[in-house]
């Protein structure tokens, strides 16, 4: 039988060396996708909505949207 609380060598070690890297990464990650999630929902783009939403690029796809593909509104 199998015991599943015994993951191999990637135990204690990694999750303690990945943890500072993973929080920063997230981070990262929410604010450009809330950015690039508000800026399509304003512009009514339904299509970069979706797929910004379900696609996770930790920020690369949003950021390319953000520079070249959306739409700014000009103020009168």
């Amino acid at each position: 039988m199998y015991n599943f609380n015994n993951y191999g060598p990637l135990t204690n070690w990694t999750s303690l060396f990945f943890l500072p890297l993973l929080v920063p990464a997230l981070i990262w990650s929410f604010v450009w996708k809330g950015l690039a999630l508000y800026r399509s929902a304003r512009n009514g783009q339904k299509g970069w909505f979706i797929l910004l939403l379900v696609v996770n690029t930790v920020g690369i796809l949003e950021i390319i949207y953000l520079l070249f593909f959306s739409k700014t509104k000009e103020k009168k």
